[in-house]
């Protein structure tokens, strides 16, 4: 019996985010809370994993986003803006870095004050320290 392709790339995703929480330590309440969120679908702590298929991961590595946004003044609000409204697809600074073009919005699966939370942990990661 065939399945879906949806189906498999459900399970796909939902291995590759069970992985992506194991290697951060899935004890962590942080990751327990991005992965009821469904954050761990498309996002990982460390940065050089790869996603379905051996393709680029779909959002950037947590810590290349801690590295990136690092003494920005606004970076806690703005991510957690872009968390709780989306991406723009066409202004998308990961282009060629990740495989996915934007981020949904996603006030459907986290309230605000658990995305500044996530947001608020994500920025203090450091990039050269394993999690």
């Amino acid at each position: 019996m065939t399945r879906p392709i949806p189906f498999m790339l459900a399970l796909a995703l939902a291995a590759a985010a069970a992985t992506g929480a194991q290697a951060a330590g899935a004890d962590d309440p942080n990751i327990k809370l991005a992965t009821s969120s469904g954050c761990m679908t498309c996002h990982q702590v460390e940065p050089g994993g790869k996603g379905p298929d051996g393709l680029a991961p779909i959002g950037p590595a947590w810590k290349d986003v801690s590295a990136k946004y690092k003494g920005q003044k606004g970076a806690a609000d703005q991510l957690t803006h872009t968390v709780m409204t989306g991406s723009n697809p066409y202004d998308s600074h990961w282009k060629g870095k990740v495989s996915g073009l934007a981020m949904p919005p996603n006030a459907v699966a986290i309230k605000e004050a658990e995305a500044k939370q996530l947001v608020k942990w994500i920025l203090s990661l450091d990039s050269a320290q394993k999690s």
